[in-house]
C-alpha cells in the first residue's frame, strides 16, 4: 500500500515512502521471520483499503456497534473557567468500550478475519487496547491474547478483568519495566512462533510498517467526523488542535484530516512525568534523540550507548519509551508542535474536567485538557480549540484517588 512522497517542495503528509518511511522515520527492524508476515499484511491492507465491501462492513460496525459518529461537544464552562478560547471535546471517551482504541482494533480484527487468521494477541499499557482487542475479538469469534506489563495489570485491575470476561486470556509480563514496552516485545516473540494462524493487533502508530498506516487510517475517522461537525457548527475550521500522544494514535487520528490546512494549528501532548530534568517522564521530544525501538526508527529515550531509558507518567497509556514515526517526521518538519504535562498537571485537569463538565478522563486525556489550561487563556475570545476526549476514566479512579487523596483507602 505504501505511495512515494510528492517530489514537490510541498510536504504530502499522507503516505509513507516505498520503504514505510515518513521523510527518516518508519520502515521495518524485524527479524527475517517477521518479514514475510508484514509483507503480506501489506498486501491484504491495500486490497481492503479499496474494497468497498470492506470499508461497508467496516462503516456499519463503526455506526451500529461502536456508536460513530462521537459527539463535538462544545464545554461551555471549561470555556468560561479559562476565559479564552471557545473550547469543543471530541468525545471519543463515548465510543464503545470506552476509548478511540476500539476504532484501530475492529479494522485490524476485520482484516485478521478477511486474512483467514482464527488468533488475535495484542499488548496493552492503560488496558483500553487490550479492551478494544477482546471486544473485537468476541463480536468477530476470534481467540484472544492480551500480553500486559505486571506493573500496568497492577494499576489497571477493572480492565485486566473486562478482558477476562470478554474471553480473553490476559498474559503477564514481568520482564524489564513491567510496562507497555516489555509487553509489546512479549507479543512480536508470540508472532514470530505463531504467524500463521494469528495476527498481532499493534494498538498504536508504532511498529515495523505497514502498521503505523493501518492504525493512522483506522484512526483517521476522528479528524473525518471532527471537520464535518464542527464546519455543522461555527461554519469554519479550528485554530487549533490539543491531543495527548503516547505511541499517538489519538491524536495523529485528529490531526491527519487537518494536516493540509496551514491555518490550523496542532499540538501534541506527552508525559512529563515528574519533571524532565530528572529523567522521569515518558516525554520523546523532550528528552528523547533518534534511535530504533521495537521496528521503527523515531525518537526514543535511550542513553548514550542506546540502551532504553526506564519511563514513568502517572498514566500507563503514555508510559512509553518511543513515539509513531510519523509524529517524528511532524515534529521535524515543524507541522505539529509538542509539549509535556507533568504527572500533577494531569491530575489538576482530570478533576477540572470532571467537576466543570461532568466528564471524567482518562489520564492520558487530562494530558491535553492540562496543556488548553494553559493555552486557553491567552487565545482571542473567536478562536476555536479543539480537545481530543480520547478515552473515559472509569479506568483511572483508583490510581487518581491515590494521589488525590492520599490518606484515603481504596
Amino acid at each position: 500500500m505504501s505511495e512515494s512522497v510528492n517530489s514537490s517542495d510541498k510536504p504530502d503528509y499522507r503516505y509513507p515512502d516505498a520503504r514505510g518511511r515518513y521523510g527518516a522515520y518508519g520502515g521495518k527492524y524485524v527479524p527475517e521471520t517477521l518479514m514475510c508476515a508484514l509483507d503480506e499484511l501489506e498486501r491484504a491492507y491495500a486490497d481492503a483499503r479499496t474494497d468497498p465491501d470492506f470499508q461497508t462492513v467496516l462503516r456499519d460496525y463503526q455506526a451500529t456497534y461502536v456508536g460513530r459518529p462521537t459527539p463535538l461537544y462544545f464545554a461551555r464552562r471549561f470555556t468560561e473557567h479559562l476565559g479564552g478560547a471557545k473550547v469543543y471535546f471530541k468525545r471519543e471517551d463515548l465510543a464503545h468500550t470506552g476509548a478511540h482504541k476500539i476504532n484501530n482494533a475492529l479494522g485490524q480484527a476485520l482484516l485478521a478475519k478477511r486474512m483467514g487468521k482464527r488468533r488475535l494477541i495484542a499488548e496493552t499499557g492503560a488496558g483500553q487496547h487490550g479492551v478494544a482487542t477482546a471486544t473485537a475479538a468476541a463480536l468477530l469469534g476470534l481467540e484472544c491474547d492480551i500480553y500486559m506489563g505486571t506493573e500496568d495489570i497492577e494499576r489497571q485491575k477493572l480492565n485486566v478483568f473486562r478482558m477476562r470476561l470478554l474471553g480473553s486470556r490476559v498474559i503477564p509480563v514481568a520482564s524489564g519495566s513491567k510496562t507497555l514496552k516489555d509487553a509489546i516485545n512479549e507479543a512480536l516473540r508470540d508472532w514470530v512462533t505463531n504467524v500463521g494462524h494469528t495476527h498481532y493487533v499493534l494498538g498504536t502508530v508504532h511498529g515495523p510498517h505497514p502498521f503505523p498506516l493501518i492504525c493512522r487510517d483506522f484512526q483517521s475517522v476522528i479528524g473525518r467526523e471532527t471537520r464535518g461537525q464542527l464546519f455543522d457548527a461555527e461554519r469554519r475550521l479550528p485554530d487549533l488542535l490539543i491531543a495527548c500522544v503516547g505511541g499517538g494514535s489519538n491524536s495523529i487520528g485528529l490531526f491527519f484530516e487537518f494536516l493540509g490546512e496551514p491555518s490550523v494549528k496542532m499540538i501534541g501532548v506527552e508525559a512529563g512525568g515528574r519533571g524532565i530534568a530528572g529523567g522521569e517522564h515518558a516525554a520523546r521530544f523532550a528528552g528523547g534523540r533518534e534511535g530504533m525501538l521495537q521496528g521503527a526508527y523515531s525518537f526514543v529515550l535511550q542513553d548514550g550507548d542506546g540502551q532504553i531509558l526506564g519511563t514513568h507518567s502517572v498514566s500507563a497509556g503514555l508510559d512509553y519509551a518511543s513515539v509513531g514515526p510519523e509524529h517524528a517526521y511532524l515534529y521535524k518538519s515543524g507541522r505539529v508542535e509538542y509539549a509535556y504535562a507533568t504527572d500533577d498537571e494531569a491530575l489538576e485537569a482530570f478533576q477540572l474536567s470532571s467537576r466543570l463538565e461532568g466528564i471524567i478522563p482518562a489520564l492520558e486525556s487530562a494530558h491535553a485538557i492540562a496543556h488548553a489550561v494553559k493555552v486557553v487563556p491567552k487565545l482571542p475570545k473567536d478562536a476555536i480549540v479543539i480537545v481530543n476526549m480520547s478515552g473515559r476514566g472509569d479506568k483511572d479512579v483508583q490510581q487518581a484517588a491515590r494521589f488525590i487523596l492520599p490518606d484515603e483507602v481504596f
